[in-house]
Parts: structure tokens; sequence; C-alpha cells
């Protein structure tokens, strides 16, 4: 072992936190998970937690949320009676960090001797502590065992929700296990090059330069081998790059490709914070971008995306529903619709979505898409095009919602589109390079052009 914080033990090859002990980051992520199994959201959660603890509570959260349905289930069977919801985010913690195996950032003694500790030094946990100390070790002494009997219980073997297993089983009958796969893998880091200001190839010379290791992915995007905080990523403060997962990269082709009409085209993004599409539509034609999103705070978003990236477009704090806001007449030849949604494709970046929504939200966000749709559309012009997606893999928010738009708009007509963009499935769609990584969040998109009368 090398030598880490005081009082732990981190396997080599591990990168030990600045000196913070581990007992007070486990104490900072059992308060994480506490937080989300009450409703709030990850980013809300980890937010609160101190600056400094910040970078190592997020990712051994991550790690928690990742492998929870199975930590739950463990802590079942060394602990029937349910305890505390703090006693129970700490052991919860625990498992989840002490089942990785070899790829556990920390040795199963620290973790013991850790948590064991921040039980300790916990007013409310400190009475609770040998409990802990038993329940922790009965699970190294008793661990293939335990793990063999939770792993027959489909929510502990896959990691989400038992409703969620079912919709994924019923909507995806052959991509299923695939689509779960993924979602509990750690996603890689793609950048997307701003190509008005360097070349690909110039790019990646910056890179190689500094040391990084990437590859190309898709027209314009660069997969980082390993993720790197970005103010160390070479040209992001010149604005030379953003980071954008592949699969998002694909919204402003679809929409602009070979589309036709008076330079600049005027193009509306619906919801477009925090401005990743809209700068990508800035970058990828001449175009006059006016950008909506409800959140006034989430447009300041926009606005520094733009700036970095020496973009400039017409950000409006404003619901794109309530058209008498921000409406003033005019009719658009592309309109961007990333509809609010689940989430559902992006577990992958956001472990604690699955653990937040429930069976009814699919059905729900979807009567918003479908309002958004109906009062967006009579703004695009005749032969105009709207895209519609979702970072969703459920079929109510993708296909089947879709479906149901074109059933009741006869002067609208799919043009040929990916649809289902499918986590951990290969993609091959003309004119956008197949990944074959398979490195790419899940989607939705449909491509809608507007009938001339």
């Amino acid at each position: 072992m090398t030598s880490g914080l005081p009082g732990c033990r981190v396997k080599p090859g591990m990168t030990a936190p600045h000196q913070i002990p581990l007992w007070r980051q486990l104490q900072a992520v059992a308060k994480v998970l506490q937080a989300i199994l009450g409703g709030a959201s990850g980013t809300a959660a980890i937010g609160a937690v101190d600056a400094s603890l910040r970078p190592g509570v997020q990712a051994l959260s991550f790690t928690v949320l990742r492998t929870l349905g199975q930590a739950q289930a463990l802590r079942r069977l060394l602990a029937p009676r349910p305890p505390a919801p703090p006693l129970d985010a700490l052991l919860c913690s625990a498992l989840a960090l002490l089942s990785q195996g070899d790829e556990a950032a920390y040795d199963a003694f620290t973790l013991v001797n850790q948590t064991v500790e921040a039980a300790k030094k916990s007013p409310k946990l400190k009475a609770q502590a040998a409990f802990v100390n038993a329940c922790l070790r009965r699970f190294l002494r008793e661990q293939a065992a335990l793990l063999a009997q939770v792993a027959q219980d489909p929510v502990a073997r896959w990691n989400h929700p038992g409703w969620w297993l079912a919709q994924m089983q019923a909507e995806w009958p052959t991509q299923w296990q695939g689509i779960l796969a993924a979602n509990n893998a750690q996603a890689p880091m793609v950048l997307r090059v701003n190509t008005r200001r360097i070349s690909v190839a110039d790019y990646f010379k910056r890179l190689t330069a500094a040391g990084l290791l990437a590859e190309p992915l898709g027209p314009v995007g660069v997969v980082l081998q390993e993720a790197t905080a970005v103010q160390h990523i070479p040209g992001f403060a010149e604005g030379l790059v953003s980071v954008q997962d592949s699969a998002a990269q694909w919204a402003a082709p679809l929409l602009l490709t070979g589309l036709r009409g008076q330079v600049p085209l005027q193009v509306l993004d619906a919801c477009a914070a925090p401005g990743g599409k809209t700068a990508h539509l800035l970058e990828h034609a001449d175009v006059s971008v006016t950008a909506l999103d409800i959140d006034a705070q989430r447009c300041q978003r926009i606005h520094d995306n733009l700036q970095r990236l020496g973009l400039s477009a017409r950000v409006l704090a404003a619901d794109a529903a309530d058209l008498p806001s921000w409406w003033q007449g005019q009719s658009y030849d592309a309109i961007l619709l990333d509809a609010p949604c689940s989430g559902s494709g992006v577990v992958r970046r956001h472990p604690d979505i699955r653990w937040l929504r429930r069976p009814t939200d699919a059905a729900q966000l979807a009567r918003q898409q479908a309002r958004l749709l109906g009062v967006l559309w009579p703004l695009v012009k005749p032969g105009g095009r709207l895209l519609y997606c979702t970072c969703s893999v459920f079929q109510a928010e993708g296909q089947g919602q879709i479906k149901a738009f074109l059933d009741n708009n006869s002067n609208a007509a799919l043009l040929p589109s990916p649809g289902h963009l499918l986590p951990g499935q290969a993609v091959q769609w003309p004119g956008l390079v197949d990944n074959p990584t398979r490195e790419h969040d899940g989607f939705y998109y449909a491509l809608l052009e507007k009938l001339a009368a």
C-alpha cells in the first residue's frame, strides 16, 4: 500500500484527496445520499458540500449511486430492521464502496475504520458506531455469500429501480441489458472543437503538446482518454473547445445541414441553457439565434458560454410555451426543441436520476413536451424545420411523442432521423460518423419539416 491520508491506506495507482481525512468525506457522502433519497437532485446535494471536500465527495457519491441497489440489498441482510435515515445512508455508502473489489479506491480495512470513525465523530451516530463496525466486519467475513445472495435480486444486480427495469425490458427487449450496463459505467469526457477558431487536426496538436491522449469522435468531437479539469484543457479558456457528449453534438448538423433560406438563417433554440447546443449552432453555420430558457440564472450560463467562445445570440429568460411573454410575431427557418425530459439517457453522467425518477414522471413530462411542440410548430416557416430531441430512452418521450404529433399535424413530415440513440449501442447514420466505441449518451432525435400549404 502507498501512504495517503492520515489513518488511510490508498491502493497503488489511486490518488488520495488533498490530505482530507476519509471519515469527513464519508460523512459528507452519507449526507448527499440521504438528501437524494429525500428527493434532492445530486447537483444540489453535492453543491451544498464544503468546496474543499467537494471533488472527493462527488467521486465517492457517484460510485455509491451507481451501486446503490446492491448496497441497499446488502444492508437489508445485515440490518433487517431499517435504521434511521442518517445511519442507513452511512451504512449503504460504506457497503457500496466496499463492494467495488479491485476497483475500490481504498482498501477494506481503511474503509471500515474510517466509516466507524465517521459514526463516532457524528453527534447523531456516535452511539451506533459499534453497530456500524459489526455490520461492516460481518460483510467482510461473509462477503462472497452475501454478494451471491443479493445477486438474485434484479434491483441489486442492475442497480436501477424495479419499475425502471420493467420499462426497459418492455420497451427494449433485446437491448435493455446493454442500456443498463452503459448506465452503470463512467462516462468519458468528450470535447467539441470550435472549428470557427481551430481545425480538429490542429487541436489534436495542442493536446499532444500538453501530453493528453485523445481520439477523434465524429466530425468535430474529441474523446479524452482520461477526464481532465476544464482549467487544464488546452484552449478551453480561449474558446477553442467545449465539453459536450457526442450524442448532443448531432443536434446542430441534423437541424441545419441542407437547410435553405436567406442567410443568416433565423433559428430559435427553445430550451437553450446551459448553451452548448446554442453555441454549436453558431459554430456550424451562419445563423442568427434566439435562445430561450425559463430560468434567468441558467440564461447567465448561456451568456458565459457564448462569451468564452466568442459568439453572440439573442438570449431571453422566458417560457417558450408562453408566447405573449417573448414572441414578437416572427417565424423561423429552424427551431431546436431540446425538450425538458426525464434525463433517462444521461444516467451515467447523473447517476442520481434513476433514484429520483418515479414511474409517472415520463407521462407527465410527455404532456409538457407535447405542449411545447404544439405552441412552437406554428412558428416554423413553410419549408422550415423543427428538431425535437430529448436525452431520454423512454419511448413516451421519443417515438411515442412524435407519432402522436404527426397523427395530429397534417402539415408536418418526418425527415430521415436517427430516432432513439441507446447508450451502449453502436450508431450508424448517413453523414454522421459512427462511434465504434459506443461512447454516447441516450438521446432521441426527430427532424420535422413543415410542408407548404
